[in-house]
């Protein structure tokens, strides 16, 4: 499966780029590509292209904050958790939300 998240937490440092590599880290197990771009203190690193977001079967918002830019995202139907859910188990809800897709 092709996945697109963006990350960000209230500080903008170090939650942030520990989702995304959460977020990587799982996604490789699995099997799926995945393309994360991180929103914090140093502004938006990895920004997603628009062929990213439109090709991709699955979009998730590891966010504690507002997500900058978030009209990109106004065709897909987006999954928004914490960061910190993320960093606790990212393979387990990568593996979840993929089961649910599945279903429908």
């Amino acid at each position: 499966m092709k996945i697109v998240a963006i990350t960000s937490c209230a500080t903008g440092i170090a939650h942030s780029y520990m989702a995304a590599e959460a977020l990587r880290k799982a996604a490789k197990e699995l099997g799926d590509e995945i393309r994360v771009e991180v929103q914090g203190a140093m502004g938006i690193e990895n920004r997603l292209t628009d062929e990213q977001i439109v090709e991709a079967d699955i979009v998730i918002w590891a966010v504690d904050v507002n997500v900058r830019d978030k009209d990109r995202f106004d065709e897909k139907n987006v999954i928004q958790l914490g960061p910190n859910e993320v960093i606790r188990d990212a393979k387990k809800i990568l593996s979840d939300i993929k089961a649910n897709l599945s279903k429908s």
